[in-house]
């Protein structure tokens, strides 16, 4: 080995901000590893030596010189003579005597590759991984590499990522090649590098989506209250204005509806309702229950129930295909809702 391991040592270090230092005394234990595992001889007390002028690797052991004879001993040989173990050597003086087998260095080379190189990852897995972190509960934008089983790995330029099976959209065509947008919920270190775990059905993947397409909801005049999702299907988002110049629902829908098209679209087609939010909640439930019109909203706060009475024409538009409507709006709100026809108001008795 010469100073050309130390000019990329420097290199590295600038380049991934490993110092160098750390890299040093990396090499000179992986080195000192392969003099115990290639060569026989002293293997207590050895230490080898990367040294920063020279280039050049040493390997030293320490003996010890026997007060009484005078007599350079292995530690080991001294212990044996004098009983006294390695807590007692300070009676005899210890020496530094080199010990490098001819032939270490073309060992030495390849450890330190191979030293380096292995650093090198671990500094790069190490940045993707701070990178990530930083990022969970972000949107990325990946492309469909493959299929392993039922989960799919996109790739995210700088790593693959997995996308789950309980994270996927039934509904959706995750064709190989395919460009997206994911949302991730999990980055974690593991023995292989980061690993990161994306989501198409997070109900977080819609609110960062209209963070990133309303400057409103980007800048915080706009605030994403609450957010009821069924995948692939459809969502309702209630928002608020901090402005009262600034209608919160016209903002998310955009000019001709273009800002909530383009989300949908990255949704493949998915349903929104933006509902205002409000802090009454008869009102909230109401306009919840969009694009049913409600005629009357009665409140059993001790349940947590709201009886909701709609049209005889809207009964089957409040409850949605299948329910859908009506659980979203629950979800959204916190209510149980229970909806009724006007016509059960008008048979109730004491009702004309």
């Amino acid at each position: 080995m010469n100073k050309d391991i130390f000019f990329a040592i420097e290199q590295i270090e600038r380049a991934k901000g490993i110092p160098r230092e750390t890299l040093k005394q990396a090499i000179e234990a992986a080195l000192l590893s392969a003099y115990k595992k290639n060569f026989k001889g002293p293997h207590k007390a050895v230490e080898v030596i990367l040294d920063s002028n020279t280039g050049e690797v040493k390997v030293y052991t320490h003996k010890v010189i026997n007060p009484e004879t005078g007599e350079t001993l292995d530690i080991d040989e001294y212990e044996v003579l004098s009983g006294q173990g390695t807590n007692r050597l300070e009676s005899g003086e210890i020496v530094q005597v080199e010990i490098t087998p001819k032939d270490f260095g073309r060992i030495a080379a390849q450890t330190a590759k191979q030293v380096i190189m292995q650093r090198i990852r671990e500094a790069e897995r190490s940045l993707v991984y701070d990178e990530f972190l930083e990022r969970t509960e972000d949107i990325v934008t990946g492309v469909i590499n493959r299929k392993e089983g039922k989960n799919i790995i996109v790739d995210l330029e700088k790593i693959e990522s997995l996308l789950p099976s309980n994270e996927q959209i039934s509904s959706e065509n995750y064709r190989i090649g395919a460009r997206m947008k994911f949302y991730i919920i999990e980055v974690k270190k593991t023995s292989r590098g980061p690993r990161i775990v994306l989501s198409r059905s997070h109900p977080g993947l819609v609110k960062r989506l209209f963070e990133l397409e309303v400057p409103e909801v980007q800048e915080g005049f706009v605030t994403i209250k609450a957010i009821a999702r069924e995948p692939g299907a459809r969502t309702k988002i209630a928002v608020e204005s901090r402005d009262a110049k600034v209608d919160p629902v016209g903002s998310c829908i955009g000019n001709k509806g273009s800002r909530v098209k383009h989300i949908t679209d990255e949704l493949r087609g998915e349903k929104i309702d933006i509902i205002r939010w409000s802090n009454d909640p008869k009102v909230f439930i109401s306009d919840a229950l969009s694009p049913a019109h409600v005629t009357l909203v009665e409140l059993d706060p001790g349940s947590n129930t709201a009886l909701v009475y709609v049209p005889d024409d809207q009964l089957s538009l409040a409850i949605g295909k299948e329910g859908q409507n009506a659980r979203l709006s629950a979800r959204l709100t916190g209510w149980r809702i229970d909806i009724k026809s006007d016509r059960e108001i008008r048979e109730a008795p004491g009702q004309s």
